[in-house]
């Protein structure tokens, strides 16, 4: 990839500084900003490697931390939905003033109890959020808001991962915006199989490739 800008930010957000990753691919035709699942950080590897199959779709990705250190000491901090969306959209807030994301639409990437957080923030950002997608999520934790998201929304499941499939096809009903449901077979919660977690990578840039169509270069 060409002119690709890579930018280690600090996002403010209830009066503490985040750490995160801002990558720019050059005419990026939108962002997706991550929320990672229970545990997790900027620096999960399942997430960047989806990012990295993001960037070579032409798309932007913003990858930070929802918690603090302390704050991620307290196991219950990781499961306070209402306090990750918040976060998120938080974050969402910080890159419309940003002078190389401003123009570009926005998606949502969010894993495990992240994508709870992702479709909650969506419900309440209303129009702002052009896609989401959950990679073995949560999305029944936000069922309350399901009915709200606008967006369209690709929830991916493993095949094996069989209690959260059921409980991604319980959130499915429930979402009224332009909706999929992709199994991946073989793939267990955390896609360690072989080719499971590249499966679902591919789904998420076809996805975000075909709603975030704002920025210098739209498809």
């Amino acid at each position: 990839m060409t002119g690709v800008r890579t930018l280690q930010v600090r996002i403010p957000l209830d009066d503490a500084p985040h750490a995160g990753e801002l990558i720019i691919p050059g005419a990026a035709r939108g962002i997706v900003v991550f929320a990672h699942g229970s545990g997790s950080s900027r620096l999960s590897p399942r997430n960047r490697f989806v990012a990295d199959t993001l960037h070579r779709a032409g798309l932007a990705t913003l990858l930070f931390d929802l918690l603090t250190e302390a704050e991620d000491r307290d196991y219950l901090n990781r499961f306070d939905i209402d306090l990750l969306a918040g976060r998120l959209l938080g974050a969402t807030r910080w890159l419309a003033q940003e002078p190389h994301c401003r123009d570009l639409d926005t998606g949502y990437f969010g894993a495990s109890t992240g994508a709870a957080a992702a479709l909650v923030a969506a419900a309440v950002g209303g129009q702002d959020i052009k896609a989401i997608v959950s990679r073995g999520g949560r999305p029944d934790l936000a069922a309350t808001y399901l009915p709200r998201v606008q967006a369209p929304t690709m929830l991916i499941v493993g095949g094996d991962d069989e209690e959260v499939l059921a409980l991604n096809r319980q959130a499915y009903a429930l979402l009224n915006a332009v909706k999929a449901l992709e199994v991946v077979a073989g793939a267990t919660h955390l896609f360690e199989e072989p080719g499971t977690l590249e499966q679902a990578a591919e789904l998420a840039a076809a996805w975000f490739a075909r709603y975030l169509t704002g920025g210098a270069h739209p498809p």
